[in-house]
This record gives structure tokens, C-alpha cells and sequence, in this order.
């Protein structure tokens, strides 16, 4: 089987503000990318009506994902309806089971926004459900046996919703890939145009490129980076399953080294 990495967000552009460039960096490295967002962005607009902007926002991320080389998966609900049910837990489950990933980037599960950190939970239990045999999923998808490693990435802002700090156990140069990254967030002209007109001719890219800075500057290495915390193996598969740090050598610097 390929090896498959598979990054689930709450928002269109949350996957490619946080986790794009590590993303890609695996693509180059010859996994095969799967993209989803929880959420169809129906929030995101002060002008469109509901229809129109997931419309709008829909064909913006599916084109973000075929520019990223990932395949794209469906959002399940609108913003702000992304809660921890079980509906939605037996949703993703089989979505996670038809993919079958090694590697699943995620959000934190210490975010500024609640979708974000309800979808960190719902990956979360979803994966661990993935080969629970009593586990339903919607539609019905047989459990697999298989090793999954899960990342969360640095929430926008880097703190949490107390304005804590959030660490990162390592960063992953994305120096590369910026470039690559900017364009695909160009994708999601809708949200440029509104947040652009409320903060500046050319926030939105120019905002997300200097986050990348700071924790590139986080990383005390590389120039521009994106930070991950390793979620906990029990459950998942063997303490000594890594496959990011193994596949990305090359492009990691572990917090722990920089003491």
C-alpha cells in the first residue's frame, strides 16, 4: 500500500495557514496527500449569503488541494456547527478507514477558536476507533489494523485561548516550500478579499508568511517553519512509531535540541 498522510481542519485555508508546507514536504518525499476541512466555511463572508459562500469556499480548497497534489475530501458541516457527537465521530471514522493513513496532521488541542479544537478531538477519536470492530461507522466501512501516528500543529496566534504560550516538540523547515505555500493560499481569494479590505492590501498572504517566520525564528535554525506536538502513541501504534521525524529528517530540529 502507499504511504498516506492526511491532514483534517476545521476551515477551507486553516490546512494551508498551519500545516501546508509539512504537507507537501511529505508529498515530495512520495506519500500520497489527503486534504479535508470539518467545516464549508459558510461563516466566512460579510456580504455573501450562506449558499453562495460555501459554494465560493468549497471550490476555492478543493482547488488548494489539487494545487497541493492531495486528494480532497467533502466538509461535513457548517462553521460553528463542528461538535463533539457521535454523528459526526462515525462520519469521520470511515473516512478515516477509506484513506487508511500512516501519518494524520491535525489541529491543536489548545486553539484559540472552538472548531478547531473539537476537530483535534473528533480526529482524534476517530483514528483511535479505526479498528474497533463493534465501532458503526456512516457509511459502513470495515476497521483496519494498522499503525497511525498523529501530529497537531501550532495553533494561529501560538497561544491557546488563555494567551499561553503552546511549544512545539520539533519544527519542520518549510523554506522550500513558502513560496509554494503563499500560492496555494491565494486559492482562497474570498477570504484575501474580505480580510485584505479589513487589515491591509495584501494581509491575509503576507500575515501568514511571517507567522511561518516567527516560528521558523521559534525553530532558532530555520527561516520559515510550521511546529508540530507528537500526540501520545497509546492507542495508535508502537512508542517508536515516527514515520514524520523518519520520512523528514532532514528538515527537523526538535525543541530539545535547542536547550
Amino acid at each position: 500500500m502507499n504511504k498516506k498522510a492526511f491532514a483534517i481542519a476545521a476551515h477551507p485555508d486553516d490546512i494551508e495557514l498551519m500545516m501546508l508546507g509539512t504537507l507537501m514536504l511529505l508529498g515530495e518525499a512520495g506519500y500520497e496527500l489527503h486534504y479535508m476541512n470539518l467545516a464549508n466555511g459558510s461563516c466566512g463572508t460579510a456580504s455573501e449569503d450562506k449558499k453562495t459562500i460555501i459554494s465560493i469556499r468549497s471550490q476555492e480548497a478543493l482547488a488548494a488541494a489539487k494545487k497541493a497534489g492531495a486528494c480532497f475530501h467533502e466538509p461535513l458541516v457548517d462553521d460553528l456547527m463542528v461538535y463533539y457527537t457521535p454523528e459526526l465521530n462515525s462520519k469521520l471514522c470511515a473516512i478515516i478507514r477509506e484513506v487508511g493513513p500512516e501519518i494524520l496532521l491535525i489541529p491543536s488541542p489548545h486553539d484559540y477558536m472552538e472548531d478547531h479544537t473539537i476537530t483535534a478531538r473528533l480526529a482524534v477519536t476517530s483514528a483511535f476507533c479505526r479498528g474497533m470492530l463493534n465501532f458503526a461507522t456512516e457509511p459502513t466501512v470495515p476497521p483496519i489494523d494498522m499503525e497511525m501516528a498523529l501530529y497537531h500543529a501550532l495553533p494561529w496566534g501560538l497561544q491557546d485561548q488563555l494567551r499561553n504560550p503552546v511549544h512545539a516538540d520539533f519544527f519542520v523547515d518549510i523554506s522550500s516550500v513558502i513560496d509554494r505555500k503563499r500560492d496555494i493560499l491565494a486559492c482562497h481569494q474570498s477570504q484575501k478579499q474580505w480580510l485584505d479590505a479589513s487589515q491591509g492590501l495584501d494581509s491575509y498572504l503576507t500575515t501568514m508568511v511571517e507567522m511561518s517566520g516567527k516560528v521558523g525564528k521559534l525553530s532558532g535554525r530555520f527561516e520559515y517553519a510550521e511546529g508540530w506536538q507528537r500526540h501520545a502513541h497509546l492507542g495508535f501504534g508502537d512508542e517508536r512509531f515516527d514515520p514524520l521525524a523518519v520520512t523528514l529528517n532532514d528538515f527537523i530540529v526538535c525543541a530539545e535540541d535547542q536547550k
